[in-house]
């Protein structure tokens, strides 16, 4: 069933951790088994902040050795930065396998990534100006607590509660999913896509990297590969219509935008609540609700929508 959610301020910050988490709790009943937020706050210039995993939560429970292991890959992600040129100027560790790196370096991002994740066992989670991604195993109020994102202020983010059907209970298959190698895109999803392999293998050949078999993994990379080659968030949005099968509704997120779409039959369901200066949308009105206790009037977008706002 799954259940997601967004919110974007215009010209203001807010809190975007909190509420993300009262949002995405909220929804705990369509998706218990994982959580996941993709929060955009005010990046220094020159400066990237990289979310990174050393092992998925259920190996760490097999023992001492499993502690050993992910310090080694941790080592040897230090030990990669440092040949690519890279000054790290934080490092701090939500657990023992999910790290946060705030790095300055005049690498290529692109080859920086991939040496980091021809690593035995790490992802990155996230590489970006203002996006920072976080994923786990739990309830919204559970990841949140874990990651620290109560006092995370910031423009927009958008979130999911996941109930596996098709992959793996684990972080690799949670969402948000970040758009490797573009900085500062990430996607959530409700549906099922049915070209998702005829689409994977198309993006595959045009070199792009795929982490996990979730088909929703699809729509960011596909979101990546239209901006990339200088289609706008919009016209993106309103081609997944016409070239994706299946049933979805989804959200994108940019370093400065927030956007949607339905596809063709809009069976899976969105609330959009919209003010002078905050959007939000979910899944249910319960969620948006959890951040506006009072009156409001909502709206269901209709079938093939696309909208698109700026922060």
């Amino acid at each position: 069933m799954c259940g997601i959610a967004g919110l974007i301020y215009k010209g203001k910050s807010s809190n975007v951790g909190s509420e993300m988490t009262a949002m995405l709790q909220a929804l705990r009943h369509r998706g218990p088994d994982s959580t996941g937020f993709a929060v955009y706050g005010q990046g220094n210039p020159g400066e990237y902040v990289m979310r990174f995993v050393t092992a998925e939560q259920e190996e760490m429970a097999s023992g001492y050795d499993m502690i050993e292991i992910v310090a080694g890959r941790l080592a040897e992600v230090e030990k990669r930065l440092a040949e690519h040129g890279v000054e790290v100027k934080d490092r701090q560790a939500a657990t023992d396998y999910a790290h946060r790196f705030v790095i300055s370096c005049d690498s290529d991002m692109e080859s920086l990534a991939r040496h980091i994740e021809d690593i035995e066992g790490v992802e990155i989670m996230s590489l970006g100006n203002g996006l920072e991604l976080i994923k786990d195993l739990g309830d919204a109020t559970v990841v949140s607590e874990q990651y620290g994102l109560e006092s995370f202020k910031g423009t927009h983010g958008l979130g999911h509660t996941r109930m596996a059907t098709e992959s793996d209970v684990d972080i690799r298959s949670a969402h948000p999913y970040w758009a490797f190698p573009y900085n500062d895109v990430a996607v959530v999803h409700n549906g099922q896509i049915t070209n998702y392999w005829l689409m994977r293998r198309q993006m595959e050949r045009k070199g792009h990297r795929f982490m996990s078999n979730c088909d929703s993994e699809l729509l960011a990379v596909y979101t990546a590969d239209n901006l990339a080659n200088g289609i706008s968030l919009e016209d993106s949005l309103k081609s997944s219509i016409e070239e994706i099968d299946g049933v979805f509704t989804y959200l994108v997120a940019t370093s400065d935008s927030l956007g949607m779409a339905k596809d063709t039959m809009a069976a899976k369901p969105l609330v959009l609540y919209e003010s002078d200066d905050l959007i939000a949308m979910a899944s249910e009105e319960v969620s948006i609700r959890a951040i506006l206790p009072q009156e409001i009037e909502t709206t269901d977008p209709y079938d093939e929508e696309v909208r698109v706002w700026q922060a």
